[in-house]
């Protein structure tokens, strides 16, 4: 951190820093493209994890969390302005690929635009929207935003703010579809998307030439509605984001509270809470399998993989209560200890899936059909990987290894032997196989632990009031599709003062419309499936 520190002190000597678990930086807007250069190219923090766009009051702005893939070392980066008329931002989406989105979400919730973004759209809301929900001083009069039942329209020109060599800034429409193109919708209401997802798709033929995605169709403002509620109140959000990760989105929410607090959770509730991550990571593998089958024409796979996710499921019922959203984390620990009969089906249902995966393979994996389906299929280099964020199963199977749970261990992660699934081809085949593989991996997670969990508390007694001291806390695990980072800003109250979820799924999305052009239109679904992105993960 130090030897960071000095590196950005000698590049940029007007930058200030606050010291905590993640060096933070902050440097005036005008010198922040520059900064972000030396850092990506120089520094290698080739990897933007997260935009968290923030309103101070006085001012707004963006916190940047950035990651380097060479030795995972982090750093944020604090940039904000006093115009909170006409607030602009220098954009940053030309050094990494995946602010285009991150930056259009900030715009949409925050109304700050970022000078030489080529597409300042709202993302998640409608584009006849009025306001900017996530500021402080918004007007939340329903009057201004009635339930509108007529069709959004589509723009097919965006403006944006551009700077020129000599300083001035000037307004530039930027052409997104001609009229001379061939448009048409692949959803919102598609069977093959995880929720409600509208890709419009420019097309010659049956090729693809470009996808514009429109995000928002499952927007609950769940970010937002944090902010009114306590810290115990914002655990029941979390299951309800990728709700087939529900397990482990609970725990990073866990995790950045307890961190904030300094609690220690006791050691047999580290051992439940890896288990039971690694239990979901299967299940939802499964899900992903029977589903992805499916998609590409093998409906019998479907009911072999929902035959064997209904093992875990009913594990979960057992101990948690629930078989959907769990609610079974909690600050400092668990809600209830584990169920009589926990190890003894945990270890059955270890035993008995191998051989299912087995059968998977022979039944799918090597279909010549399936194969030709996805062999060469939607390539995604390790440098795009990187570039657009796309993290998870999605990225280890492009030859990256983000794996968090190496990278930044948590709970009983650093104390159990597992490989990191590592494939290169970076096509539909090795996203599929990825998850097959990262399913015999989990099974040996749990193995270790099975027999070993400790007694003791399952929980540590918390006050009935929890209170963050005042800071920025940021905390990330691997879900099943990747990792989910929680952002905390607390003022010191029993509320935060802004909640950010960083979701696994959205890169996903944004890496749809490079992996899928110049591709057959066939090979959509194919492709979208082998990201196995879940829409309200990212929508929120």
């Amino acid at each position: 951190m130090a030897n960071i520190q000095q590196e950005i002190s000698s590049f940029l000597p007007e930058a200030t820093f606050v010291e905590g678990t993640i060096l933070e930086v902050s440097v005036p807007d005008a010198k922040w493209h520059d900064l972000a250069l030396y850092l990506h190219n120089q520094l290698h923090f080739d990897y933007l994890v997260s935009i968290v766009g923030m309103d101070w009051g006085e001012t707004v702005g963006c916190v940047y969390y950035l990651t380097s893939t060479v030795d995972n070392s982090q750093v944020s980066v604090k940039i904000e302005t006093a115009d909170r008329e006409n607030p602009l931002l220098h954009s940053v989406s030309d050094i990494w690929k995946s602010a285009n989105l991150y930056e259009r979400e900030v715009y949409d919730f925050f109304g700050i635009r970022f000078i030489n973004h080529p597409d300042m759209r709202r993302l998640f809301l409608r584009n006849d929207w009025v306001g900017y929900p996530f500021r402080k001083d918004y007007n939340a009069d329903p009057e201004l935003n009635p339930i509108r039942l007529e069709h959004e329209s589509v723009d097919d020109v965006t403006h944006s703010v551009v700077e020129t060599e000599d300083g001035k800034r000037e307004e530039r429409t930027n052409t997104i579809f001609s009229p001379q193109e061939f448009v048409v919708n692949i959803g919102p209401q598609h069977p093959a998307t995880h929720g409600v997802l509208r890709l419009r798709t420019s097309l010659d033929g049956e090729t693809v030439k470009k996808i514009d995605v429109y995000c928002g169709y499952v927007h609950r403002g769940i970010e937002k509605l944090c902010e009114s509620l306590t810290y115990p109140q914002t655990l029941h959000f979390a299951d309800r984001l990728d709700y087939l990760s529900a397990q482990q989105n609970r725990h990073a929410v866990c995790l950045c509270i307890e961190d904030a607090l300094q609690v220690e959770v006791p050691a047999r509730a580290q051992y439940i809470r890896t288990i039971m991550d690694e239990l979901m990571r299967i299940s939802s593998h499964l899900l992903f399998w029977s589903t992805f089958c499916m998609d590409l024409g093998g409906t019998t796979a479907f009911f072999y993989g929902f035959r064997d996710r209904e093992k875990i499921l009913d594990i979960f019922e057992e101990t948690c209560g629930a078989r959907m959203t769990f609610n079974y984390y909690t600050i400092g620990g668990l809600m209830a200890d584990l169920h009589p009969d926990f190890q003894r089906k945990v270890k059955e249902f270890c035993a008995y899936m191998p051989a299912k995966l087995k059968e998977y393979h022979t039944l799918f994996t090597g279909n010549v059909i399936a194969q030709q389906r996805m062999k060469g299929v939607g390539i995604l280099s390790r440098e795009d990987a990187i570039s657009y964020g796309i993290a998870g199963p999605s990225g280890r199977a492009s030859g990256w290894a983000c794996d968090v749970r190496k990278n930044h261990p948590y709970a009983m992660y650093d104390k159990v032997e597992f490989n990191q699934v590592i494939r290169t081809e970076g096509d539909v085949f090795a996203r599929y196989m990825v998850r097959l593989d990262e399913i015999l991996e989990s099974i040996h997670i749990i193995e270790q632990l099975i027999d070993n969990i400790p007694e003791g508390d399952y929980a540590v007694k918390m006050k009935p009031i929890i209170k963050l001291p005042e800071g920025r806390y940021f905390r990330q695990v691997e879900a099943s599709r990747g990792p989910l980072g929680i952002f905390i800003e607390s003022h010191g109250d029993k509320n935060p003062y802004r909640l950010k979820i960083n979701s696994a799924c959205l890169p996903l999305v944004a890496g749809l419309d490079p992996m899928c052009r110049n591709g057959k239109i066939a090979d959509l679904i194919a492709i979208g499936g082998s990201l196995d992105y879940v829409i309200p993960d990212m929508d929120r």
